[in-house]
């Protein structure tokens, strides 16, 4: 089945396979509220953490009363560029991690989820506990995107200095915040799987650069701001995630101000 951009009229689909960045969900939380009745069960593997709100409060808006999705979160490890609408190429190899709860009717969507990947070939992990796949998967991203995006550089050049001390500083701050918020990663954990990924993704471009490049919004707010917002519920300083954060913005900004 192609890849759509808009609900269809007049049909109300089994699943929802919601692609768009994290920065869009709650407008397309607002169109299924407006538009779908029942609204399906929903997978979401947008970078980031509390992207779930950001779609419940889109539903909300349209439609109060409405029954909320059943939300399946995944993550994922696959290396893209997006080309077009619905088409991609690959710069490496990944999975696709889902949750596998216990709560029958997520169980229920989340099997039809992985069945939908496989069928296509692409590599499925089931686990009990996506929340750490989350978190695993935020940590590399806050090391990962903002440096990546801000440097203008490919994934592999993290590898060297100056550009490995600015991700390095990144990720143990994110360390910090996900102990916090009852998360604990070891210093030994996350820095395997930070270089891990930066060698497999070697050749990528970071989706925030992907981003940046074409001048839209970054998932900046869903992966820096949001460890920054949890990170201050907490009293942890965290120097380099706020300049982080606030470089990306403001390099958002001069490329929304360009003509053309």
């Amino acid at each position: 089945m192609p890849a759509v951009d808009a609900l269809i009229d007049g049909i109300t689909p089994e699943l929802l396979l919601l692609t768009v960045k994290a920065f869009d969900l709650r407008s397309a939380g607002i169109e299924m509220g407006r538009r779908l009745r029942p609204i399906p069960p929903v997978l979401l593997p947008q970078n980031g953490i509390g992207v779930e709100r950001l779609l419940e409060e889109g539903v909300r808006e349209a439609a109060p009363n409405a029954t909320l999705p059943v939300v399946v979160r995944a993550v994922h490890t696959i290396p893209v560029t997006r080309l077009g609408p619905g088409s991609l190429r690959e710069a490496g190899e990944g999975e696709v991690v889902i949750g596998a709860p216990e709560e029958p009717l997520t169980r229920r969507a989340s099997d039809q989820f992985a069945e939908l990947f496989r069928s296509g070939g692409i590599a499925v992990r089931r686990v009990p506990d996506i929340d750490r796949e989350v978190w695993r998967k935020l940590l590399v991203n806050a090391a990962i995107n903002p440096v990546t995006a801000d440097q203008n550089v490919l994934n592999g050049k993290l590898l060297e200095e100056p550009w490995r001390g600015q991700a390095e500083a990144l990720l143990h701050e994110a360390i910090a915040v996900s102990r916090a918020e009852g998360q604990p990663f070891s210093d030994v954990e996350a820095e395997a799987e930070l270089w891990k990924v930066v060698r497999a993704t070697a050749a990528n471009r970071s989706s925030m650069l992907q981003d940046l490049r074409r001048g839209r919004p970054t998932e900046i707010d869903a992966i820096s701001g949001e460890l920054l917002r949890r990170g201050r519920r907490h009293g942890l300083p965290l120097p380099a995630t706020e300049r982080a954060v606030e470089r990306i913005r403001r390099r958002v900004e001069e490329r929304s101000a360009k003509p053309g």
